[in-house]
């Protein structure tokens, strides 16, 4: 039997599944379309992975952007990224090579795992970026070849045109590699395990630097204080549905799933037929979604065909459950839903606890490792219990800047009693036996299908457009999705023919599909503090005190 204690300070993020991998070799790691890969099978494809990265000269504090959907491939290469010293680079697949490009030249990525699906966007940023290598995949590769071919022949199994030459490489040629004998000294404190994106306050998204510790931190926490005695270590089962370049996802992945020797049900789309029939088949226990996941389970006409009584603990993040949500599951299937709240910025910090309801509106109690203040935004002075105010975060391990943005790390991290925090944007309170209640969030963030959308970052595409000299973007509650994306836009005096429709397009050429606007209203003028700073609180403001109106 494996010691699977390990030292915090010196636990790097593939250590418990090397344990694990050890101690429960023929256990179920990952299943993916049926096809089921065992520790020590995922343990060797990563350690080849490894030596295939090494082998085309991808070595310790080189970036790699990882730029596919779930799938095996996907924890392949991110175990082998992690094991090779390189740092990762996690970005959504459906970006588009506008965004990718930036993100290539930010982090200074030199190689980028792709879907044969979105090749051409890479093709594009090989022009405009420095990256050297391109890894292509399919969402098939690693199943047998029969599966493959059904896949295929069924056309179920969509497929993009890859030319390969010495620059793009087949995933499957790296995993023919010997693992990698001389694997890089790696300090959990000094070295970066990844670096992912979130929105830009100035329209340009930031790079957020994650070294080891500071993810190992928060995960443990998850495993050994949230879950706690609830987790079967080696004999439980997690379905992950969100994705995985998501810092939510990836930590429930590894704390619950891969870090406990337990079983992962891998979903590479949210198709809601699929995630209950997978739940019925492998009996899962633990299960996280969004609000309109967990909406669209409830309105699907199907779900009483299926049989959901092995789920135990389902957990909610990306934005706070409407109460007729949770109160429609609780009387379903007799269970709570758990909250999970986090950021990019600073990992996982709050979870319900496991045993007792959330209250209404609750983002649940602070991890061990995560300190929470509820401060005044004008002052940073603490509020009282039951008092609103913005939530700031921070803890020993993690790290607190932007990758090479000082002056966005100004904005969002601030020094108080000689401690740095981080300003979540959030607006909450404490409640007197430490439970945070969610009262509102920051005018700039979006929530949007579970995504957390900068407002600003919309704004500055739009303002790239010729005929545009202003925009303000917002969001519009929408009982399905979260927010609606609203966009309003002053136009220059000589502009003809531009409506709607040219600056929707012109978005979708250059902005992620959740990022699109749903419409777009025009003005004459938007209202600016005396300094000339949109007033982008006050047009949200007015525009739901419209919808208000409506409705009654």
């Amino acid at each position: 039997m494996v010691n699977t204690i390990i030292p915090l300070e010196k636990e790097l993020t593939f250590s418990r599944f090397d344990l694990m991998s050890e101690k429960y070799p023929d256990n179920t790691a990952v299943v993916y379309l049926g096809e089921q890969f065992t520790y020590k099978r995922l343990w060797n494809l990563s350690e080849r992975f490894a030596g295939g990265l090494r082998r085309i000269g991808v070595n310790k504090g080189d970036k790699v952007l990882l730029y596919i959907p779930n799938c095996v491939q996907w924890v392949v290469a991110y175990l082998g990224i992690q094991k090779a010293g390189a740092i990762l680079v996690p970005v959504s697949p459906i970006y588009t090579s506008h965004e990718i490009s930036y993100m290539i030249k930010d982090s200074g990525a030199k190689t980028i795992i792709c879907m044969d699906t979105n090749f051409g966007y890479v093709k594009e940023a090989f022009a405009k970026t420095d990256l050297k290598y391109a890894i292509v995949t399919h969402l098939t590769e690693l199943l047998p070849a029969w599966k493959q071919a059904m896949g295929f022949l069924l056309d179920k199994v969509p497929r993009g045109k890859v030319q390969f030459d010495e620059k793009v490489m087949p995933f499957k040629t790296l995993l023919k590699d010997p693992p990698l004998a001389d694997k890089p000294a790696l300090d959990p404190v000094k070295d970066l395990s990844y670096i992912l994106y979130t929105g830009g306050t100035t329209g340009f998204p930031k790079g957020v630097p994650g070294n080891h510790i500071g993810c190992t931190s928060y995960i443990n926490d998850v495993t050994h204080d949230m879950a706690g005695d609830h987790l079967k270590e080696g004999g439980d089962v997690y379905i992950a549905v969100n994705p995985l370049f998501h810092i939510m996802a990836l930590g429930l992945f590894m704390a619950i799933g891969l870090n406990k020797g337990n079983m992962t049900v891998l979903m590479p789309q949210p198709h809601v037929d699929a995630i209950l029939e997978s739940i019925q088949r492998y009996r899962v226990r633990w299960f996280l979604g969004v609000p309109a996941l967990y909406r669209m389970m409830l309105e699907n006409d199907r779900i009483d065909q299926y049989d959901l009584s092995s789920l135990k603990y389902c957990f909610c993040g990306g934005d706070v459950l409407p109460g007729k949500i949770m109160t429609r599951f609780r009387e379903k299937y007799n269970l709570p839903i758990y909250q999970v709240y986090g950021s990019t910025e600073v990992g996982h910090v709050a979870y319900s606890r496991i045993g007792s309801d959330p209250s209404s509106g609750s983002i649940g109690y602070p991890l061990k490792s995560r300190e929470c203040i509820v401060v005044d935004p004008e002052t940073l002075e603490p509020v009282g219990p039951d008092k609103n105010g913005e939530l700031l975060v921070t803890s020993v391990y993690s790290m607190k800047e932007y990758y090479q943005k000082p002056e966005e790390t100004k904005k969002t991290f601030v020094e108080i009693n000689g401690r740095i925090y981080c300003r979540m944007g959030d607006f909450v309170s404490f409640k007197p036996d430490g439970e945070l209640v969610y009262m509102e969030r920051s005018a700039d963030v979006i929530k949007h299908k579970g995504f957390r959308v900068s407002a600003s970052e919309i704004e500055a595409v739009l303002q790239d457009h010729p005929t545009v000299i202003n925009a303000c973007v917002v969001g519009i509650p929408d009982e399905k999705v979260g927010e609606r994306i609203k966009a309003i836009v002053v136009l220059k005096e000589n502009a003809k023919g531009v409506g709607g429709v040219e600056l929707i397009r012109w978005c979708r050429e250059r902005l992620a599909p959740y990022k699109v606007p749903a419409y777009v209203e025009f003005r004459d003028m938007l209202p600016k503090s005396k300094v000339g700073k949109l007033l982008r609180r006050e047009v949200r403001d007015s525009e739901r005190q419209k919808m208000t109106k409506k409705k009654a």
